[in-house]
C-alpha cells in the first residue's frame, strides 16, 4: 500500500518502532505521575528516562518464549534500565498501556487523514467553479433527463466531502482517548487523578469511565467515518467511469506520457485509478462491519477484538490516506471534452426538455394527462424520425395556439433550465 499516493508517515506509525515508541511515551508518562507523587525517587525517575530504550529482535525474542507482547517489551526495557525499571509499568494492566498507546497512533494517523481531505476539498472546487457555466445532460436510471450543469456535480461531491470531514473529526475527537484504571477499571491500584494527568500530557482525552479497555465504540465510530469517506471517494470514482465510457465520453483520466491501457490493446485508455477507488473502498466498509462486532465483549474484556485491531486500524487509515491521494489526482488531472459534453446534450435532439412543454400546458388549462399525452405523442414521433424535438413542437399547431411560440422557444433554452446554478452555488458557499 506505500506508494507514490501514500505518505511515509502514516505507515510508520504502524511498524513495530511506530507501535513500541507509543508503548514507552505512555510509560515515561506514568513514571513521572508517580514521581510527582512522590513514589518514585527523583534520581530513578532520571535514570529511566535516560536509558529507556528497547531491541525489536530482543523482544522478538522474548516473546517466543513468554507469549506475551507487553512482558516482551517490558523485559527489553528493564535490560536497558537496570534497577530503575522496578518503576516502570507500576500499578498498571497491560491495556492502561495499550489503549492509551493505541490512541496516540490514532491521534497521529487521523491528523494526517484529516490533512488529507483539504486537497480534495479544493481539488474539487475548482473544478466546481471551472465547469459552473457548462451546460450537460443530468441522468436518472442512468438515462437522459434534464440538462445540468457539468460543475455542480463536483459541487456536490464537494458539499458531500465536508459533511464527511466533519464526521471524521469527531469520531477523531472520540477515539482520541486513553485510560488508566486497572484491571477492571476501578483503580486499584492507580488514581483517577493521576489518569487526568498522565493523559493531559499525552495530549489525549481520559476515558471517564472503563473497564480493562477503552470501549470501542469509538474505534467502531472511528472507522465508520473513514468507511463514510472512502464511499463518497468511491462515487466520485464512479462518475468519472461513467464518464470515461467509449460511448460516453465526455470526460476521462489523465493519461501520462508512455503509459500503457492494455497489453493486447494499444488503443485503451482505461479509468484504471477510478476502479481502484471503488475496489478499496470495499474494504473500507468491510473493516468497519468487524469494527462494529468489536463492541461487544465478555465482561470487563477479552481479547477477540485485539488480534482485529492489529490488521483493520492500520489498513484503514492507511488505506484512506492511499484512497485521498489518488482520487485528489484524478480529480485535478480529469480531461473534461466540452464539445463532446455538448454532443451528449443534443442526443435526444431536445427531447429532455419536454417537462418544460408539459408544465406550460398544465397551466394553460389542459389537466396533468393530457398535456403528457399531447407532449409525449410530439417528442416520441419527433425522436422516432431522428427530427428536432423542438422544431416538432413549433410545427404542432395544438401546442402553439395553446401555450405560444414564446413559451415554447422558453421550455428548450438551456440556460433557462440552468437559471438557478448561482443560487445553488451561492448555498454552499461557491460565491465567487
Amino acid at each position: 500500500m506505500i506508494d507514490r499516493y501514500t505518505r511515509p508517515e502514516i505507515g510508520a506509525i504502524w511498524t513495530d518502532k511506530g507501535k513500541y515508541d507509543s508503548w514507552l511515551q505512555v510509560e515515561l508518562a506514568v513514571v513521572n505521575a508517580w514521581t510527582k507523587r512522590g513514589i518514585i525517587p527523583q534520581e530513578d525517575r532520571d535514570t529511566i528516562h535516560a536509558k529507556a530504550g528497547y531491541d525489536i529482535a530482543r523482544i522478538d525474542e522474548i516473546e517466543r518464549t513468554t507469549h506475551h507482547d507487553v512482558i516482551a517489551f517490558l523485559t527489553s526495557v528493564a535490560e536497558h534500565v537496570g534497577p530503575a525499571s522496578r518503576w516502570v509499568h507500576l500499578g498498571m494492566t497491560s491495556s492502561d498501556m495499550l489503549d492509551t498507546a493505541l490512541a496516540l497512533q490514532l491521534k497521529a494517523a487521523g491528523k494526517i487523514l484529516l490533512d488529507g481531505v483539504d486537497p480534495l476539498l479544493e481539488a474539487l472546487r475548482e473544478k466546481a467553479l471551472e465547469y459552473k457555466d457548462l451546460p450537460s445532460i443530468g441522468r436518472t436510471h442512468g438515462v437522459h433527463a434534464e440538462p445540468v450543469s457539468f460543475g455542480l456535480r463536483w459541487a456536490r461531491f464537494h458539499e458531500q466531502l465536508e459533511r464527511a470531514r466533519q464526521r471524521l473529526a469527531s469520531g477523531y475527537d472520540w477515539v482520541c482517548t486513553g485510560k488508566l484504571s486497572g484491571a477492571v477499571g476501578m483503580y486499584v491500584h492507580l488514581d483517577p487523578d493521576m489518569e487526568l494527568e498522565v493523559m493531559a500530557e499525552l495530549g489525549l482525552t481520559a476515558a471517564p469511565i472503563s473497564s480493562q479497555i477503552v470501549s470501542r465504540d469509538r474505534h467502531a465510530d472511528f472507522l465508520a467515518a473513514i468507511s463514510l469517506i472512502g464511499s463518497i471517494l468511491e462515487s466520485i470514482a464512479l462518475e468519472v467511469r461513467h464518464l470515461q465510457r467509449t460511448e460516453v465520453r465526455e470526460a476521462r483520466e489523465g493519461f501520462a506520457k508512455g503509459q500503457k491501457g492494455s497489453s493486447a490493446m494499444p488503443h485503451k485508455r482505461n479509468p484504471i485509478n477510478a476502479e481502484k477507488i471503488c475496489g478499496m473502498a470495499r474494504l473500507l466498509r468491510a473493516n468497519m462491519h468487524t469494527a462494529f462486532d468489536d463492541i461487544a465483549l465478555w465482561h470487563e474484556r477479552d481479547i477477540s477484538h485485539s488480534s482485529v485491531e492489529r490488521v483493520i486500524l492500520p489498513d484503514s487509515t492507511i488505506a484512506l490516506d492511499y484512497l485521498l491521494n489518488l482520487t485528489t489526482r484524478l480529480v485535478k488531472n480529469l480531461v473534461v471534452d466540452e464539445v463532446r459534453v455538448q454532443e451528449v446534450l443534443d442526443l435526444t435532439r431536445g427531447a429532455v426538455f419536454s417537462e418544460g412543454l408539459l408544465l406550460a400546458l398544465v397551466r394553460s388549462g389542459l389537466t396533468r394527462e393530457e398535456g403528457y399525452a399531447l407532449v409525449q405523442r410530439i417528442a416520441h414521433d419527433a425522436v422516432d424520425r431522428g427530427a428536432s424535438v423542438k422544431e416538432a413542437a413549433l410545427a404542432n399547431s395544438e401546442l402553439v395556439e395553446r401555450i405560444g411560440r414564446e413559451q415554447v422557444e422558453q421550455a428548450f433554452d438551456v440556460r433557462h433550465a440552468l437559471r438557478h446554478t448561482n443560487t445553488i452555488y451561492q448555498r454552499i458557499g461557491f460565491a465567487e
